[in-house]
């Protein structure tokens, strides 16, 4: 069973699959985005026809919601990749893919920006700053929690082995991820294009379509982070671990819900799950140091 895992493990997760998959996802994002520049050029001759309600067809700058969709698909990817081989860039992913929607999100509302006087009073202008200062801070986490996550420990023998038991089971979760996320994408592929009226030639809006996938998504990574809690008391009992796991868990589910609120509500919910995680990481590793000067 384990040589059969190690196996499939190594045929979608490997360093050399990493690297197909990265320049596959690369060229679809480049070839995507010429597409949706044609079909915007179309639409703007008149040689297609559109719900003139759709932003997607907008403006040239849109196009660049598409490529980023299949560069999120790849951090999705690399989620997986790095969940046996490291916890807290795990983490770190997460924060970065919940990064990377604001950002595709703002190349939509720069598309549409109102710049009058009354900036503060228009609710998408408005919109637009809070997702562009979010972004900002968010980065900078981002930046801290890496750092953070650098932070060396120094194994016994006994943890060792217990850490490469712990190891073998991620690696058992990453491969049952793969085909779970692949069908998940699929099936949101379809039932979005099945939603797609062509006899009305509506197309959905961003708002009906920049939550696809990723709240499915969030909702099953906060399943895998439980279940990485309760697998790891078999390995460990220590209680600042045991916290470290749990607040991972708090800041997935605070990203959960930022996808269920709007406006600045869902911004606050997004900076608050990634400061939450960086104050949770800086704690455990003051632990950690405190445990190793004790030892030595």
């Amino acid at each position: 069973m384990r040589a059969n895992i190690s196996f499939i493990y190594g045929i979608f997760l490997s360093d050399k699959t990493r690297e197909k998959v990265e320049k596959s996802i690369l060229y679809i994002a480049l070839i995507s985005f010429f597409l949706h520049l044609l079909f915007i050029y179309l639409k703007k001759f008149n040689l297609v026809f559109a719900s003139s309600e759709s932003s997607l067809l907008a403006s040239p700058i849109s196009a660049i919601y598409t490529p980023f969709s299949f560069i999120l698909i790849y951090e999705v990817y690399l989620l997986i990749y790095f969940l046996p081989r490291s916890f807290t860039t795990y983490i770190t992913k997460q924060y970065e893919i919940i990064t990377l929607i604001i950002i595709r999100k703002l190349f939509k509302d720069i598309s549409s920006l109102e710049l009058t006087t009354n900036w503060f009073n228009n609710k998408g202008d408005l919109q637009f700053t809070y997702d562009l200062i979010a972004s900002l801070i968010l980065f900078f986490l981002i930046f801290l929690f890496q750092k953070q996550g650098s932070f060396k420990l120094n194994h016994d023998n006994d943890s060792k082995y217990n850490i490469q038991r712990f190891v073998d089971n991620k690696q058992l979760i990453s491969v049952a991820l793969i085909p779970l996320f692949l069908g998940m994408a699929v099936y949101t592929l379809i039932n979005w294009t099945a939603g797609v009226s062509i006899s009305s030639s509506t197309i959905p809006t961003f708002e009906s379509i920049n939550n696809l996938f990723f709240d499915q998504f969030f909702t099953v990574l906060i399943l895998v982070d439980v279940v990485l809690l309760l697998v790891s008391f078999f390995y460990t009992d220590q209680f600042h671990k045991i916290i470290r796991n749990s607040g991972f868990i708090i800041s997935t589910i605070l990203i959960r819900m930022s996808f269920g609120a709007t406006g600045l509500i869902s911004t606050i919910l997004i900076v608050s799950a990634a400061l939450f995680g960086l104050a949770i990481l800086v704690i455990h590793n003051k632990y950690e140091f405190d445990i190793q000067s004790t030892e030595e």
